[in-house]
């Protein structure tokens, strides 16, 4: 797998709209798209520092992982997620991943916000850090 850079930090929220004041008005980022992702149950807003993207991810569903996740964080947010871009493409990159025993959440990539092919791989094989590939 080769990896090029940290794509984004995936950051669970309850609210965007309660939370961008705080990464636009105290950190002075400004957040330049805001989708909604349906299969995935998530609103996103992505902001930028230097070359690497923050994600705000908002539930839209009580079934969607982001609110298990908030739930679990006591109400709360946090760091949801770290995505890597990779250059060999996400389906190479989980084929090596499998190969080497890790848990595969996505066992083929699928679409994700921004139009990035993404999948996941479970924390319980990547040292409790839910790992997303994304490629263009």
């Amino acid at each position: 797998m080769k990896i090029s850079h940290i794509e984004h930090l995936g950051i669970a929220v309850k609210s965007i709209e309660e939370s961008l004041p705080y990464y636009e008005n105290v950190l002075g980022l400004k957040c330049y798209n805001i989708e909604v992702v349906e299969d995935q149950k998530v609103k996103t807003a992505f902001l930028k520092v230097g070359e690497v993207k923050l994600e705000l991810l908002e539930p839209t569903s009580p079934e969607s992982t982001v609110a298990k996740f908030i739930e679990k964080n006591n109400g709360r947010g946090g760091i949801h997620h770290l995505a890597f871009a990779v250059e060999d493409g996400v389906a190479n990159a989980l084929a090596e991943a499998s190969d080497k025993g890790i848990q595969l959440i996505d066992k083929a990539p699928r679409k994700g916000a921004e139009n990035l092919n993404i999948a996941f791989l479970h924390p319980k094989s990547t040292q409790g850090v839910l790992t997303e590939l994304c490629e263009k």
